[in-house]
């Protein structure tokens, strides 16, 4: 039986004339006050259209960046406030706090219908640290609590966790279409299943590749990830970044790839440069032999292609970190050439949320891959078979 078989669903849920508190993910890029990327609210519409139309009060809760406990006047949640209304088409009361007297008042005053959102919720510590007060004081406003926030269920949080513990707690319709779509990579996956693992640093992945060796069939590896795993088989890759101290783990992990079959893929070419910041003066050289005084960046065209092969051979996809420096257009054209390959394999492909998402976003494919998750961290948690806080919580 599939995890999302055992989530509470806010479809169950009586919330006519109720106060419903909703964890949503609003931790959008901010450009000033200016919002980059509005799909994370875009993906709460349908929960929150659902519950306004039974009769519900929505009060919403949300974080926005990383403000460690600090009211950072540029992580206000007023434009995203803002940018709601317009998507909903009725006002959103975007209150000063998210406890407190004020919110308790205008709760108190509200009527089915209407939609509040309260103050960043990690401009308090106590959010991180799941602190029972605080969460009291969330809790205190609601009938009912809704959580929608995929991208932190494997956060144990106030607002994720906490809230949940105290009130009647439902799964909204986006975290449920999470869990069911990833639910079919942990249970039954066509096979043969590929991870493609990229990002900057080695240290962020290690876990990842450790939990999936035993799960897929293969894995191609790019990114900064790539020179360290090149470093630890003796390659020399220059002034590519490799986090040196982790060179005997990352043995340990190939090793446990031979043991179970699983097959390591490292890219036999890469875009060098002098530094990040001379993308004029990239060139296409041997992974393996990386002169001193240039670094990689990104994969490189032969590799590109042999990665290509195989995914063109998979059933199931799940692909977290981009290949290289996407930002930079010298440096973008492995992680293009990748979600190509992607586009058309026809397999059931899972991009897990994070820069990978963005990256295909930008480049125009999104639209092509099975599924872009809105949670990173959260959606390699799962599929490596991780329990996540949050959706523990929700179980019947």
């Amino acid at each position: 039986m599939g995890r999302a078989k055992t989530i509470r669903r806010i479809q169950d849920a009586d919330v006519a004339g109720k106060v419903v508190l909703v964890r949503v993910d609003y931790n959008v890029p901010l450009e000033g006050s200016t919002i980059k990327d509005d799909s994370r609210i875009r993906a709460s519409l349908p929960t929150l259209e659902l519950l306004l139309h039974r009769g519900a009060t929505v009060v919403l809760v949300t974080h926005l960046g990383r403000p460690d406990g600090v009211a950072v006047p540029g992580l206000r949640l007023d434009p995203v406030g803002t940018r709601l209304s317009k998507l909903l088409r009725r006002p959103v009361r975007k209150l000063g706090d998210c406890i407190g007297g004020e919110v308790n008042d205008a709760v108190r005053s509200s009527a089915p219908g209407d939609v509040l959102l309260l103050e960043n919720v990690r401009f308090h510590r106590e959010e991180e640290e799941n602190d029972a007060t605080f969460a009291d004081a969330l809790a205190k406003v609601a009938d009912v609590y809704v959580d929608d926030a995929f991208g932190t269920a494997h956060r144990a949080h106030a607002s994720t966790v906490g809230v949940a513990e105290r009130l009647p707690s439902y799964a909204g319709l986006l975290v449920q279409k999470e869990v069911d779509v990833l639910s079919r990579l942990v249970n039954d996956p066509a096979r043969p299943y590929w991870a493609i693992v990229g990002g900057k640093k080695a240290s962020d992945k290690l876990g990842v590749l450790r939990d999936l060796i035993p799960r897929v069939d293969g894995i191609l590896i790019g990114g900064g990830v790539a020179f360290t795993f090149l470093a630890a088989t003796g390659a020399d890759v220059g002034d590519s970044r490799v986090d040196s101290n982790l060179l005997d783990d990352v043995r340990g992990i190939a090793r446990l790839a031979a043991e179970k079959g699983t097959k390591i893929v490292l890219p036999v070419d890469a875009v060098l440069a002098p530094s990040l910041s001379m993308p004029e003066k990239s060139t296409i050289g041997d992974a393996t032999r990386i002169p001193r005084g240039l670094s990689g960046f990104d994969i490189g065209p032969e590799t590109v292609e042999m990665f290509a092969r195989e995914i063109a051979r998979a059933r199931s996809i799940v692909w977290a970190g981009p290949m290289g420096a996407f930002e930079t257009a010298a440096f973008a054209a492995g992680t293009r050439g990748v979600a190509e390959a992607v586009a058309t394999s026809g397999a059931f492909s899972v991009i897990g949320g994070g820069e990978t998402g963005e990256a295909l976003q930008e480049m125009g494919y999104a639209d092509r891959v099975s599924f872009v998750s809105t949670g990173g961290g959260a959606c390699l948690a799962y599929v490596r078979g991780k329990t996540l806080p949050a959706l523990a919580a929700l179980e019947e």
